[in-house]
């Protein structure tokens, strides 16, 4: 073969590579930008679904025919207030502990009475957040006694534990239901 034959064969070959590639690229390009439309779009999709349920709720409000009157706290069942307010009872009362339990309690209820302390003198916290810091630290403090007994003191808690429990239950019962 001529040099000129082989040189117009590589020629159209090499043209043909081009355009393929070429094609090949724009075809590549243009998923590309598919993909980051894709990106762009579900982000913005997702803000645009926030923002709207976001300020939803502000509309239907005002289409209530009859506004609700807010519950005041005051309004909650004497029961369940009395319950909250009162501490927990101690089942520990009459075990009979060795020395060195008595050390080890003494150091519990010394540290926890300090932190109540600290609560209770909290300027930042209101009412309701003492008494529920002071709850806290009440059961901390019988959770860390309950790991000192023995298995025969345990036994005699969960069993005072649960015939307070029933009897808190029949009391329960027996209240009427007032609506």
């Amino acid at each position: 073969m001529s040099r000129r034959l082989v040189g117009r064969i590589t020629v159209s070959v090499w043209n043909e590579l081009s355009s393929r590639v070429e094609r090949k690229n724009t075809v590549h390009f243009q998923k590309e930008l598919l993909m980051n439309k894709n990106r762009f779009g579900k982000p913005v999709a997702f803000a645009a679904g926030l923002f709207f349920l976001c300020t939803a709720p502000g509309p239907t409000r005002g289409q209530s025919a009859s506004p609700r009157p807010a519950q005041t706290p005051a309004a909650a069942s004497r029961g369940a207030q009395a319950k909250r307010d009162s501490s927990p009872p101690d089942d520990f009362v009459g075990l009979h502990y060795t020395d060195e339990q008595k050390t080890e309690i003494d150091k519990i209820r010394q540290d926890m009475k300090s932190r109540k302390e600290t609560v209770l003198k909290d300027q930042k916290l209101n009412a309701d957040q003492k008494d529920a810091m002071v709850l806290g630290y009440t059961r901390m403090e019988y959770g860390q006694i309950y790991k000192l007994l023995t298995r025969d003191q345990k036994r005699q808690v969960q069993q005072r534990i649960s015939a307070r429990r029933a009897a808190d239950q029949t009391a329960k019962n027996k209240q009427p239901i007032s609506k």
